[in-house]
């Protein structure tokens, strides 16, 4: 009897050899051939699962976004954090690089940045999943504006996309070894606490990081 393959965690096990290719050589040096190799398989079964190298970039980057909710989700189910600013602190903290797992992935989607400067098909990939986060993270700032008179009242969508946009820097520092892991997360705790503004929406200054390496869902 043949035996069943599980094709999710082929394709998986190929996102995961091209993010580690593009963390450390970039997209660019990237071919389908090195990916095989890296995976430890042959061209032929890449090319069985995608046809060219923008289809496995799309899934990779796809593997990413549901890395991020993933510990996110877990996260805020142990932790269970105190209204809408705790649950975007677990949302964020897992976008920054604050363990090895985590810096790869900001690697991998500054590389996927760059490539998606002139590939339409990626561009559209990575608008749609900020899009999502950006109205997920603007839809936490309404529900504590609604529920609290000491939280700052702005766009919630303008002061998301405000928040989101510092994570980006505070990673780009942290990478480049400009800003310490707690120093970002102190600023990021800073912002918060003017958005979310009152102790049942806001997270508390100095919260624990949360550096238990993780591992891909």
């Amino acid at each position: 009897m043949p035996r069943k393959v599980d094709h999710h965690a082929r394709r998986k096990q190929l996102a995961d050899a091209l993010m580690s290719l593009a963390a450390t050589q970039g997209l660019e040096a990237v071919s389908l051939r090195h990916v095989a190799a890296e995976a430890g398989v042959s061209t032929g079964m890449v090319q069985h699962y995608f046809r060219t190298k923008d289809e496995m970039m799309i899934f990779a980057l796809d593997m990413v976004m549901q890395n991020v909710q993933a510990r996110s989700v877990a996260e805020a189910a142990s932790a269970q954090p105190a209204g809408p600013g705790g649950i975007v602190r677990t949302l964020l903290l897992q976008i920054l690089p604050l363990d090895e797992l985590r810096r790869l992935e900001n690697h991998v989607v500054l590389a996927f940045l760059a490539y998606a400067a002139v590939k339409p098909a990626i561009a559209a990939g990575l608008r749609g999943s900020v899009d999502q986060m950006r109205t997920f993270v603007a839809e936490q700032i309404r529900a504590a504006q609604e529920n609290s008179d000491s939280a700052l009242r702005i766009d919630p969508a303008h002061a998301a996309m405000g928040l989101l946009a510092l994570v980006d820097g505070l990673g780009l520092q942290v990478l480049g070894q400009h800003y310490s892991p707690d120093e970002a997360v102190a600023v990021l705790d800073t912002h918060l606490r003017l958005l979310f503004g009152s102790a049942d929406d806001a997270p508390e200054p100095g919260d624990a990081i949360d550096r238990t390496p993780s591992t891909r869902a």
